[in-house]
C-alpha cells in the first residue's frame, strides 16, 4: 500500500513541477528559470525537485518526452489508414486535436526562447514517419529528393501550427488540415511526380 501511495505522490510532484516550469516559461526565458523558481511557484521544496530531476533541463526534457510520446502513440494508431488513403488527414487531425488540447504546453515548447529541443525532436519524428509514407506513396523516389522533401514538410507543418497559434487559431481547424494536406501533397507531387 505504501508503494502505491508513494507512486501517486511522485506522479503528483512530477506533474506539479512540470506545471510550474510551463507557467514560468510563459513569463521568462528558460535560461533564466532556476530550480528555486519552479519549486517556489508550486510551493514545493527543492529536495522534492532533486528527488525527481537533477536540473531544470532534465525537467524540460521530461516534459518534451511526455508530449512526443503521446504524439507517437497517435501517429502509430493512424499510420495504416494514412498510408492507405494517400492523405495526411487520418494522422494529422488527431495529432492537431492533441496539440490544441495542450496548446499552452506546445506553444511554450515551440517558442524559440524556450531552450527546448522540442521543435527539433518533433522535426525528427515527422521525418521518421513521413519517410515511410512517402516511400509507400512514391515508390522508387530518389533518396536525395526524399531528404529535401521530408525536411520541407516537417518544418512546414511545425511552422503552420506555430503561426496558427500566433493567429489565435482563427483559421478553422478543418481548413488548416485541408491546407496542410494540399501543401504536403502539392510539394511531394511536384518534386517526386504523381502518387503510385
Amino acid at each position: 500500500m505504501e508503494n502505491k501511495q508513494e507512486d501517486r505522490r511522485s506522479r503528483r510532484s512530477r506533474k506539479l513541477l512540470k506545471q510550474g516550469l510551463l507557467e514560468l516559461m510563459k513569463e521568462k526565458r528558460f535560461a533564466a528559470i532556476s530550480v528555486r523558481d519552479v519549486t517556489d511557484r508550486m510551493d514545493l521544496n527543492r529536495g522534492t525537485f532533486y528527488l525527481h530531476y537533477p536540473d531544470t533541463a532534465a525537467l524540460l526534457r521530461s516534459l518534451e518526452e511526455d508530449m512526443l510520446g503521446e504524439a507517437r502513440t497517435l501517429v502509430d494508431a493512424h499510420m495504416a489508414e494514412t498510408a492507405e488513403t494517400g492523405t495526411l488527414r487520418p494522422v494529422f487531425e488527431p495529432v492537431l486535436n492533441y496539440v490544441v488540447d495542450n496548446r499552452d504546453v506546445c506553444a511554450a515548447l515551440l517558442d524559440n526562447d524556450s531552450g527546448s529541443s522540442f521543435a527539433a525532436r518533433l522535426h525528427d519524428l515527422i521525418r521518421h514517419y513521413g519517410a515511410s509514407l512517402v516511400e509507400t506513396w512514391y515508390p522508387g523516389a530518389p533518396r536525395e529528393k526524399l531528404d529535401y522533401l521530408l525536411s520541407f514538410i516537417a518544418y512546414g507543418l511545425i511552422g503552420l501550427v506555430k503561426v496558427w497559434f500566433e493567429d489565435e487559431i482563427r483559421l478553422p481547424k478543418e481548413d488548416l488540415i485541408a491546407e496542410a494536406d494540399r501543401m504536403v501533397t502539392g510539394a511531394a507531387d511536384r518534386l517526386l511526380g504523381a502518387k503510385a
